[in-house]
């Protein structure tokens, strides 16, 4: 059972690099509809994510925004300041599952994550040489690097309540990739708890602790998640329901209302 995998065949990454090269000055993002990875590859950057306080980056660094999030970078000349800069946008929105799963931004000392350090040379190598298709690269290697990224996160094990704790836990992780592979099989506790190799009760109690939801709330978060990314692509609802696990568009209808506030046809005017 691949856990990563099957996340990101439903919702995958899409990269757009927009900046290479020396930086000076100030770089404000708000009320972009994207996500955002900057990298320092050599001398400093200041940061200030949201109404936090501004921080300075000395080291070289990965800076994750997997959603919109305003933040503003600066530097003046003494800096030496080298970076370069990708727009995210993730399959079904900045609201999709995965995307909701991540903190709201990450910074890295690039030495911290070992595990990124071959792609991330292939692709400095890209951003500060002059090879035709270039950008094309570095576009599937900021993908890669998300990837990778999300592959340390899950590894590490550190992490706040939610679907990437979850996957962490070697024994939820197969209860949550059943849930993600067969979002339309209508799973029981006990059958989810047989695959944890978990007594119901035991499963429960870790899956509301680790994950921070019950099994039946999280199942019906992710088959909404489906059915909003769906919509967005402009499937038929009769087709969506039955791929998300509801007998009817009516069904599927009661559980988005419950859990967005609003009907498919609503959520999709709006979004």
């Amino acid at each position: 059972m691949d856990r990563l995998s099957t996340l990101l065949s439903h919702f995958g990454v899409n990269a757009g690099t927009f900046h290479s090269g020396t930086f000076c000055g100030v770089s404000v993002h708000d009320g972009e509809p994207t996500g955002h990875l900057h990298l320092l590859q050599a001398g400093a950057l200041l940061l200030k994510p949201g109404n936090e306080r501004e921080v300075r980056l000395d080291e070289p660094s990965l800076i994750f925004f997997p959603r919109p999030f305003a933040h503003r970078m600066s530097a003046d000349d003494a800096m030496a300041t080298q970076v370069v800069c990708a727009t995210l946008t993730f399959d079904g929105g900045a609201g999709n599952a995965l995307a909701a799963a991540l903190p709201d931004y990450l910074v890295l000392k690039l030495t911290d994550i070992p595990q990124l350090g071959s792609t991330v040379e292939w692709l400095f190598q890209e951003a500060f040489d002059s090879h035709c298709g270039r950008f094309a690269v570095m576009d599937r290697l900021f993908e890669l690097l998300v990837i990778l990224l999300l592959r340390h996160l899950i590894s590490s094990r550190e992490q706040q309540p939610g679907m990437i704790a979850g996957l962490a836990d070697p024994r939820l992780s197969r209860a949550l990739t059943l849930m993600h592979e067969q979002p339309q099989k209508p799973w029981s506790v006990a059958e989810l708890a047989m695959a944890a190799n978990l007594s119901r009760a035991s499963f429960a109690e870790q899956f509301r602790r680790v994950v921070g939801q019950t099994p039946a709330d999280y199942l019906l978060s992710w088959r909404v998640s489906l059915a909003q990314k769906r919509l967005r692509e402009g499937r038929p609802i009769a087709l969506i329901a039955a791929e998300v696990g509801y007998e009817s568009p009516s069904a599927l209808a009661r559980a988005f209302r419950r859990k967005t506030g609003l009907s498919p046809r609503e959520w999709k005017a709006g979004a």
